[in-house]
């Protein structure tokens, strides 16, 4: 079985605090950076959302959903809000990437999340597959969304991936960036379309790849044409700087 299974998790632990699925968080003992988007190359520290509500076959977080390759029990585990608040402001770092998986699954619980960690002086990126709308609270001074629509490219049917109501309610809340995955100049033209049809913008393109070479390569390939279309581009500064090892 590859597609995510119900959250099951209780809402609340005895003590009345929030839990959330987590499938690893990563940047205190061994510092690391934003590898992506708008905010590429800062420091950052990730707290990373077990499960996703799409299956796609070029996924290279296969661990957060995907249970035939993965054991749940041993991919993830339960950990509170206070935990994850007291764990992310025991570091000096101020930006707080929180991804996935797909973490507006557990958005209900995201919020107290997000208030607390404002209030300790963090910023707040979530990295969405842009195909569940944001809370209302969500949308907060502090909060940037890394909205990443996925092609049919990447391995998944459109139908599910592309949310148009979704994608909306990101740009209404002002405080997105729209960043794609991309291999071919036809993945360009069909991040064009999009665009065009839901009001896109601003645009990031980041070349497909899990290694140095690919990734240079691909860029090689794209960087004309998104330079023709006034788009930003990003490169995956993670997988540059630490050959795609998990938890940097």
């Amino acid at each position: 079985m590859t597609t995510t299974e119900p959250i099951t998790v209780e809402p609340k632990a005895d003590n009345g605090e929030f839990w959330l699925i987590v499938a690893e968080c990563f940047g205190t003992e061994v510092p690391t950076f934003q590898g992506e988007g708008p905010s590429c190359g800062d420091p950052a520290l990730f707290i990373r959302l077990s499960r996703c509500n799409l299956t796609c076959a070029k996924c290279d977080t296969k661990y957060t959903w995907d249970w035939s390759q993965f054991d749940p029990r041993k991919e993830s585990t339960k950990r509170s809000v206070a935990d994850l608040v007291a764990w992310a402001a025991s570091s000096p770092v101020e930006l707080v990437v929180i991804t996935g998986g797909e973490p507006l699954i557990q958005q209900a619980r995201l919020v107290p999340l997000m208030q607390r960690l404002i209030a300790a002086g963090k910023r707040v990126e979530f990295e969405t597959n842009g195909t569940i709308a944001p809370a209302p609270e969500l949308v907060a001074d502090g909060v940037r969304f890394n909205v990443s629509p996925k092609l049919a490219s990447f391995g998944v049917k459109e139908t599910k991936s592309i949310v148009p109501a979704a994608l909306e309610a990101f740009v209404s809340s002002g405080r997105a960036a729209f960043k794609f995955v991309a291999s071919t100049v036809a993945d360009l033209d069909r991040i064009t379309e999009l665009a065009d049809a839901h009001r896109l913008a601003p645009v990031w393109v980041m070349p497909e790849g899990t290694t140095p070479e690919v990734i240079t390569a691909t860029t090689r390939v794209l960087a004309d044409a998104v330079a023709a279309r006034h788009w930003h581009f990003t490169t995956r500064l993670h997988v540059l700087a630490f050959a795609d090892a998990r938890g940097r």
